[in-house]
């Protein structure tokens, strides 16, 4: 994740000794931290999104982990002290025990937040995972009204998703929006960020499109119209921080957004550019993304080094807890991802951001490519800049 705020704005963020090694907590270095674990606990769902990683759909599916495996899960992230775990679907909201989950999680003391498609929130749903303590909501929003439907592949979706961040506005709950960019939501860009500012949203995640599930069927932005869209996320972001009341804005699933805000900045601030270029130094971009800062559990149990690498096994939590899976490196695949320096090929070889970017997002290149260090096929710099005396 890059965080807009902290890196243009220059204001303290919620996870800054986790991403940028400033404050309370933070790790030596970022490749020695414990992962944020993305858990999809159930693939039922009740909407059917064109870009759903995980392709699911309103059906049950035999396989997924039971209470008691939950349960045995849960022991385990706490012990290994995760520092946080996204629940994540599907659904979530679906599964049959997800508030015995959550509340069991919290007991134990591990930082919740959910990826919800928010039509199951109403106010009761909102004041009990307020207070259950959950971090934040993150709710997915990829369009205005009859866009957004269309995303969803459901009409009305938009109207519910609507309430669901006033129901937890109104019982305090901090909510987030979560958008992941294409072709078919970039024009509603403005009007995305002005739905934010209006509904008074406390932290936004803009993620670029990776193709996992249905997701390989989606078109994505050019890379011209990325350009463009990060500027405008980083316009709307000042703008908001001038105003006095600043959101967390973060882009999601392309490390070269680093790269091209700190170009930016060399042109409007060099000061702060250097200043950024340190943080992005210590956060190393992908090369301490998925497989270090980040894994996930799948809802039949099977450890990944992302949500969206559903190709690349590691484990299954029924055979072996996370943390024996995780600390394990006889996986070649993994161990590679981690010591990936001299391993990348073409354009990210010879990258002057290679240190801060760490290759982008690799199962990209894996989708697209077949080849795990090919180069990502979003990174969207130029060759000038990529070649450009630092």
């Amino acid at each position: 994740m890059i965080n807009i705020t902290k890196l243009y704005c220059g204001l303290s963020q919620p996870a800054d000794a986790l991403r940028y090694g400033q404050g309370h907590g933070a790790a030596r270095t970022a490749g020695e931290r414990k992962p944020i674990v993305v858990w999809n606990i159930t693939r039922r769902c009740n909407l059917k999104c064109i870009h759903c990683y995980s392709d699911s759909d309103a059906r049950e599916y035999p396989g997924e982990l039971t209470w008691e495996q939950c349960q045995s899960v849960v022991d385990d992230l706490a012990q290994f002290a995760v520092p946080a775990v996204l629940l994540s679907g599907g659904e979530p909201l679906i599964h049959p025990r997800f508030f015995d989950l959550a509340g069991y999680a919290r007991g134990k003391g591990l930082r919740l937040t959910i990826s919800t498609n928010g039509t199951l929130i109403d106010r009761d749903a909102a004041q009990r995972l307020k207070d259950l303590g959950f971090s934040y909501v993150g709710i997915s929003l990829d369009g205005i009204g009859a866009t957004h439907d269309h995303f969803r592949g459901k009409q009305g979706a938009f109207d519910k998703t609507v309430a669901a961040f006033r129901h937890c506005k109104a019982v305090g709950q901090k909510v987030g929006l979560r958008l992941t960019l294409s072709a078919h939501n970039v024009a509603d860009l403005d009007h995305i960020l002005d739905f934010i500012e209006a509904e008074g949203i406390d932290r936004v995640c803009f993620y670029h499109l990776v193709y996992s599930g249905r997701g390989s069927n989606v078109v994505d932005v050019t890379h011209e119209q990325t350009r463009v869209a990060v500027d405008k996320i980083i316009d709307r972001t000042a703008r908001w921080a001038a105003s006095g009341k600043p959101r967390e804005v973060l882009t999601v699933d392309q490390p070269v957004d680093g790269a091209y805000l700190y170009l930016r900045l060399l042109k409007e601030n060099p000061t702060r550019a250097s200043e950024v270029m340190d943080l992005l130094k210590w956060n190393g971009g992908g090369a301490n993304g998925s497989g270090t800062g980040i894994g996930n559990i799948d809802t039949q149990g099977n450890v990944h080094p992302d949500q969206f690498w559903q190709s690349l096994t590691l484990g299954n939590v029924k055979q072996r807890p996370f943390s024996e899976i995780w600390r394990d490196e006889s996986n070649p695949t993994l161990a590679a991802l981690r010591r990936r320096n001299g391993r990348l090929e073409g354009k990210c070889a010879g990258c002057r951001f290679l240190g801060i970017c760490g290759g982008g997002f690799r199962v990209r290149a894996v989708q697209v490519h077949g080849d795990l260090w090919a180069p990502d096929p979003a990174c969207y710099l130029r060759d000038e800049e990529i070649k450009a005396a630092a």
